[in-house]
């Protein structure tokens, strides 16, 4: 049985036993900042809904997802189960209740009970990802050509940007009270990016590119500085998928530390 929640209260046992439980975790919360944005505020923001699973009146899941319907986009925020039943009632409301969404999962790649649940479904899986903390000292690095994001490049900008992800530089454009955009711009071309969070005391590079003919040059360094610079005195983070090398080296010589907490893993599914 499924139900919305309006109190997470008579089930804080469950949260803090599921999450303390190495294997079923939830990687969107591993920070106070986290089950601020991601649990408690589900209960007050209408895009955001909190459900219940319980079996014989006993709770075996809670869930929240961020759902626009409107652009047929859901993202889950929260997922706390063991049980893999859970996450298959889970999964059939929102093919019933959302049918045709594209539904974004982060999850900790040993909990099987999801993964199974999402191979089954056809969804598709991103390579394991883990988090790095910027601790260290970090380099002079001239940033002479990399510039804030400006009207005159905006157009360039949105085109060049990755549209796998919600967040599409058109959408980006368009919160300048959630992200900082830096642009690396060479002769008059926008040739990469760094969109970075801004309101967060731990803010993170959302999104990072830099065209494939201009790597090796040194436009990365210079834009990670650039955005380094800027968010001080506040905290920064990153999230970088596990095979990629190059980017790991980056950020280690820029003053990022693999951070404890275990990694994770994305997942994309189509409801229905």
């Amino acid at each position: 049985m499924i139900r919305e929640l309006t109190s997470f209260e008579p089930y804080r046992d469950f949260i803090q036993e599921i999450n303390a439980d190495p294997r079923y975790r939830e990687p969107m919360l591993s920070t106070e900042e986290q089950f601020e944005g991601n649990l408690y505020s589900a209960l007050t923001d209408p895009d955001k809904t909190a459900l219940g699973v319980f079996r014989d009146g006993v709770m075996t899941g809670l869930f929240v997802f961020l759902i626009i319907k409107e652009e047929k986009y859901i993202e889950m925020l929260v997922g706390l189960s063991r049980s893999p039943a859970a996450y298959e009632e889970i999964a059939d409301w929102l093919a019933a209740n959302c049918p045709g969404c594209h539904v974004d999962f982060v999850f900790h790649p040993k909990n099987d009970a999801i993964r199974d649940m999402l191979e089954k479904r056809g969804a598709s899986f991103d390579p394991e990802q883990f988090k790095m903390v910027l601790t260290g000292e970090v380099p002079a690095v001239d940033t002479t050509g990399v510039e804030p994001l400006s009207a005159q490049y905006e157009e360039q900008y949105i085109a060049m940007h990755d549209t796998d992800r919600y967040w599409t530089g058109d959408k980006v454009v368009k919160a300048p009270d959630t992200f900082r955009v830096f642009l690396a711009v060479d002769g008059g071309t926008v040739i990469g990016y760094i969109d970075v969070t801004k309101n967060n005391e731990e803010n993170e590079p959302f999104d990072f590119l830099v065209k494939e003919e201009y790597r090796r040059r040194g436009w990365g360094r210079k834009l990670l500085a650039k955005a380094i610079e800027e968010n001080r005195p506040k905290r920064m983070m990153l999230i970088v998928d596990a095979d990629n090398a190059p980017a790991i080296a980056l950020y280690h010589s820029m003053g990022f530390t693999n951070d404890p907490v275990p990694v994770n893993q994305c997942a994309t599914w189509i409801a229905g």
